[in-house]
């Protein structure tokens, strides 16, 4: 490889509900760091291909890798591209992630107990894969390009089916001695609180996450106390998602108390997380 060939990488988005694979073309330097750099503050990855589905984690953790290989073979298709062109992929994962062999580790969203990542997609692409934690993924991503850029401590708390947190530190992912760590989500806030799908009562999790709000939403709509999200999505736990529950702020109040109230508990959170690291900034994902 010339060292201004474009390289091939594609980034995946494993979550409770969807998987999502973006491929990205990048010109850099193979074996040249400063060039490297020269790309990454230049922003340089062109998207040139992605593939999202369904993550269906009920089916168990085989099924779910071989859908995992799937939604990547489909993103190469819509680029164009073949996997012998892949210089890498890099996988978010929901939970916690031993980074050093890309296995994840009970994740409490899908119920896979231990499950190797890194080796299958290996054996299928060939070509080197990088397993971590979703939040440190979206975080490192802040702070290469975004809103934590140049800061020594940032912080993410990223609420969607439950509630990630994650953390880059002098600019490298933080995390502890055998896994990713910051499971911000899982922190008990309540300990008489609702079960969380980790098996604890009162995590965060289980009462700030979008899934949370959503079932509290549909607790409202079958009450009555709630008619335009009730006409909009029902009481079914599917339908009833982030745009549903955004027009229910508007024109249900019990809806709106409800997202408050999950909002509270993220911020008692995250004035924690400002006690125990002093972070620069901390991203709202």
């Amino acid at each position: 490889m010339a060292e201004t060939d474009p390289r091939l990488f594609v980034g995946f988005d494993l979550g409770g509900t969807k998987m999502l694979a973006h491929v990205y073309e990048v010109a850099a330097a193979a074996n040249d760091p400063e060039a490297a750099k020269t790309v990454a503050k230049a922003n340089a990855y062109e998207r040139i291909g992605r593939e999202r589905k369904k993550t269906h984690g009920y089916r168990g953790p085989k099924a779910g890798v071989e859908r995992i290989i799937e939604v990547v073979t489909a993103a190469l298709e819509d680029a164009g591209k073949d996997a012998k062109d892949l210089s890498g992929i890099g996988i978010g994962c929901p939970g916690p992630v031993d980074m050093e062999n890309g296995v994840l580790i009970g994740p409490p969203n899908l119920g896979w107990g231990e499950t190797k990542i890194a080796d299958p997609l290996k054996e299928a692409f060939g070509c080197p894969v990088s397993v971590v934690n979703d939040v440190d993924a979206g975080m490192y991503g802040e702070y290469r390009f975004g809103a934590a850029h140049g800061s020594r401590c940032a912080v993410g708390i990223f609420p969607g089916t439950g509630v990630g947190g994650g953390a880059v530190y002098r600019g490298e992912i933080f995390r502890g001695a055998g896994s990713s760590c910051m499971e911000i989500g899982h922190v008990c806030v309540d300990p008489t609180g609702p079960l969380c799908g980790c098996g604890q009562r009162g995590c965060l999790e289980a009462v700030a996450s979008r899934l949370s709000i959503a079932a509290n939403a549909a607790k409202a709509a079958y009450r009555g106390e709630a008619p335009a999200l009730f006409e909009k999505a029902g009481t079914d736990l599917r339908e009833i998602r982030s745009g549903a529950i955004a027009e229910g702020v508007e024109n249900d109040p019990v809806i709106k108390d409800i997202v408050t109230e999950a909002g509270r508990q993220i911020g008692l959170a995250a004035a924690s997380l400002i006690h125990l690291l002093g972070p620069d900034v901390i991203v709202l994902g």
